[in-house]
């Protein structure tokens, strides 16, 4: 079979990739689509990020829908041509986080594509990828796109989750890529009064207007828009930080009032804080990282029209020819989730 297999930096190639044995409790999986996702980003300019690089080749992949081709021993509740959503997500079950129902913290986290631990966790991106029961969610009444994602839907569940009570609170949101753009319908369906969003690019900004954010805010038009928000201590209740950016993180807090909560989503790396104003405001600093129950959540507020990601589902190209989804997800002018198609019906 097929996958998208990365190297080092710009080397991404479609190459053969043997098939994996079918054990007990796990499905074969004919891979319908996938999306690409930002550390997907990272590994393909930059060969990692932080201090996680790519020391032997892997495949890349974590956003993935699938249908079902064979079921292993012991597995009845699926059956073959059904969508799935895939979760990348397999906790051991074993460890102390798992048993203290943090899953999305476990020690021994097998998460599809990822550099972190080596030998590298090799990735979903395969025409035919083998998936514990327990990874798949039926995706009945979606779309193949619509079910790949349900990954990132799933990460900005949590963050909401994370941030307590939403109803009625004043929500900003800096970082309009899908993950903003998903913290906006997430906000909005937990029940967040007004919702203001910030980002460099009109055309994501587009996005955010039109996915439910009541006011959007170039900031390279206008650096010094969110000062008005400042007066008297500060204007909304919570931070949805989707950048990683230490400038949006600063002037984020600058416009929240005091013990309002940031919810850190964007991963660019360490930044320094403003602490006197975390401290004097008396805010509260949340840090949101993956997710695991939320992703069976996210795939059921899809399937009831709670929540409608199709809007950001901006290309859609064949396998063949995978690295140029790479680089219109890399061009926020025009692209806020590309995905790859890796077969039909």
């Amino acid at each position: 079979m097929k996958a998208i297999v990365i190297h080092a930096a710009r080397d991404l190639r479609v190459e053969e990739y043997a098939p994996d044995p079918l054990g007990p409790g796990q499905l074969r999986l004919r891979l319908a689509t996938g999306g690409v996702c930002g550390s997907d980003l990272h590994y393909y300019h930059n060969g990692g990020f932080g201090a996680v690089r790519l020391r032997e080749p892997m495949v890349l992949g974590h956003e993935v829908s699938a249908y079902v081709i064979e079921l292993g021993p012991g597995v009845d509740r699926f059956t073959c041509g059904q969508l799935v959503a895939v979760s990348p997500s397999r906790p051991c079950a074993t460890c102390r986080y798992c048993h203290e129902g943090l899953p999305n913290h476990c020690l021994n986290m097998r998460f599809y594509g990822s550099a972190m631990p080596f030998p590298h966790i090799q990735g979903a991106f395969r025409e035919e990828l083998i998936a514990n029961a327990a990874q798949c969610v039926d995706a009945t009444g979606l779309s193949a796109g619509e079910a790949a994602m349900a990954e990132p839907l799933a990460v900005t569940l949590h963050a909401t989750g994370r941030a307590g009570s939403m109803t009625g609170k004043r929500a900003l949101v800096t970082g309009c890529g899908p993950i903003g753009v998903l913290s906006i319908l997430c906000a909005r369906r937990a029940g967040a009064a007004e919702i203001v969003a910030t980002d460099l690019s009109d055309f994501t900004l587009g996005m955010a207007r039109a996915c439910g954010a009541d006011h959007v805010i170039n900031m390279a038009d206008t650096p010094d828009a969110l000062d008005r928000f400042t007066a008297d201590k500060g204007y909304f209740d919570v931070l949805y930080e989707c950048t990683g950016v230490a400038q949006a993180l600063g002037q984020g807090i600058n416009a929240l009032r005091p013990r309002g909560v940031v919810l850190q989503l964007g991963l660019g790396g360490d930044m320094t804080l403003p602490m006197m104003a975390i401290t004097a405001k008396e805010l509260d600093l949340r840090g949101s990282f993956r997710f695991h129950p939320e992703f069976a959540t996210g795939v059921e507020l899809m399937q009831k029209g709670l929540i409608d990601v199709k809007p950001l589902i901006t290309q859609t190209v064949p396998l063949n020819d995978a690295e140029r989804a790479f680089r219109l997800a890399s061009d926020r002018s025009q692209a806020m989730k590309a995905q790859i198609m890796f077969s039909g019906v």
